[in-house]
């Protein structure tokens, strides 16, 4: 069973999505700790399996994010972590330029949450 790793409310409340195939992790956190520990997770072996900075929304834009990783662990991918790591980089990268942290009007957080949604399910 794979791992579902977010902060989205909406994928940890979706009803529809396919019984046994995910297991849902959710964070009371923001985006870089959503990536950070999608980064813990491929150092115990998990694989990526989807892109930690998939889509168009900037990480400074968007206070959600899902990243699913393999329920199997292996051996410790390389490209994998390197993905991660150049991920959490860019996010942080992003959060000095003053995109991260700002705050999102509530009447767009449903917007948000949907957008993330959609990138992986």
């Amino acid at each position: 069973m794979n791992i579902v790793i977010t902060n989205n409310p909406m994928v940890r409340d979706k009803a529809n999505m396919p019984a046994g195939l995910y297991k849902i992790e959710f964070f009371d956190t923001d985006y870089l700790g959503v990536l950070k520990t999608a980064r813990d997770k491929v150092h115990l072996g998990h694989a990526l399996l989807t892109h930690p900075l998939s889509g168009s929304v900037k990480p400074g834009e968007t206070p959600y994010k899902t990243v699913i990783v393999s329920g199997d662990t292996g051996q410790l991918d390389e490209k994998a972590l390197s993905i991660i790591e150049e991920s959490i980089q860019t996010c942080l990268k992003l959060a000095t330029g003053g995109g991260a942290g700002k705050a999102v009007r509530e009447d767009l957080l449903a917007d948000f949450q949907l957008v993330d949604y959609s990138l992986v399910f």
